[in-house]
């Protein structure tokens, strides 16, 4: 396996959101590594839920939080607070929103291939 160096300068893909934000995408070391940028007011259930066409996300998600806070509403009723420097898991079934006035940006190395992807 050769070393390979990508940058998000120059992602593979740009997803944009449903207006608030976008996620840029390196398929790298056979893995999809995504970069998201979630604006203020972002939330699944308004800006990636008329993408994926399901109820939740259904996708798992780890991954790193670099600047803002959102939270987690789990299926469950269950919440959780991610702000900067927190490494997170997130199971699927659940829906985030963007809390304060900061775009909350975070790397994710989990489920991302198909995540906010329109077919």
């Amino acid at each position: 396996m050769a070393v390979e160096v990508k940058n998000f300068d120059s992602p593979d893909e740009t997803r944009p959101f449903e207006g608030k934000g976008k996620a840029d995408v390196l398929n790298i070391g056979g893995q999809v590594v995504g970069k998201a940028v979630f604006e203020p007011g972002w939330k699944w259930s308004e800006n990636v839920k008329p993408i994926a066409q399901t109820d939740s996300c259904q996708v798992s998600h780890l991954g790193y939080c670099i600047s803002g806070a959102m939270t987690v509403q789990m299926d469950d009723g269950s919440t959780h607070e991610i702000g900067p420097g927190d490494v997170f898991a997130i199971p699927p079934g659940h829906d985030a929103e963007v809390t304060g006035s900061e775009p909350c940006v975070s790397l994710d190395f989990g489920e991302f291939g198909d995540y906010a992807k329109r077919t």
